[in-house]
């Protein structure tokens, strides 16, 4: 049985990690964590790039984020469901890498297969634990889901915001590695075309905005369901003033 997972990434498409969570994965490689992405579908309905391509891109961009696995769990892209037959695939995937903590997309969305990935990687990690699931492996269920807000337009406020000043340019360096996704783009997936403003120029402003909110050069949100446990009033962060 291989080392379980500190820290799992499940998303729609190859580059959605980088996106959406790749500063916070750097930063918890970096400390030790175990991380890994697992890719729901291999982009192949995506308007750039070949699955080739794209396995090639996600590869690099692995290596640049110092991840311990990646791996595709070959669903249908642009065909994203939450039923039972793909939640017997993640479920099984979750069982066999073991992962503390999974970490998926908001559960709003452009992109529908966004929207069906939040709540299949839920779903799989629950169902992972039950033991007369019919998935093989055996029973595992994280301890904690959460949900990348980066991007998103409705009003929800992060449960938390992790601090990526120091990851910033190797988050900006593994999405680099998807030539055929982002070269000469001002936009793409949830993030909205800024005039003719590069996308790294995009990416760098709405980080800036976070990082502000927790008194950083650079942050990405997260939300949980749950409410997150303070160790006592006279260690709260961020000042108020």
């Amino acid at each position: 049985m291989m080392k379980p997972l500190d820290v799992l990434a499940v998303m729609a498409h190859p580059d959605d990690a980088e996106i959406f969570c790749g500063g916070a994965l750097i930063k918890s490689a970096e400390a030790g964590e175990r991380t890994g992405v697992l890719d729901l579908t291999a982009g192949e309905a995506g308007s750039q790039g070949t699955v080739e391509t794209r396995a090639r891109e996600a590869s690099e961009a692995a290596a640049v984020m110092g991840l311990a696995d990646r791996r595709c769990a070959g669903l249908a892209d642009s065909g994203l469901l939450n039923d039972q037959a793909s939640r017997i695939v993640v479920a099984a995937m979750i069982r066999t890498l073991r992962p503390q903590v999974v970490v998926t997309h908001w559960t709003e969305g452009r992109h529908p297969d966004h929207r069906a990935a939040a709540w299949l990687a839920r779903d799989a990690s629950f169902l992972a634990g039950l033991k007369k699931f019919p998935a093989p492996g055996s029973p595992h269920r994280p301890d904690k889901i959460v949900y990348a807000l980066a991007f998103r337009e409705d009003p929800v406020k992060p449960t938390f915001v992790v601090d990526i000043t120091d990851q910033m340019e190797r988050k900006l360096e593994a999405l680099a590695a998807y030539g055929s996704q982002f070269r000469g783009k001002s936009g793409i997936g949830e993030v909205y075309p800024g005039g003719d403003r590069p996308l790294f120029d995009q990416l760098r402003s709405v980080h800036v905005t976070y990082g502000s909110m927790i008194r950083r050069g650079y942050g990405e949100p997260y939300w949980t369901e749950e409410t997150v446990e303070a160790t006592s009033l006279g260690t709260l962060s961020v000042s108020s003033f």
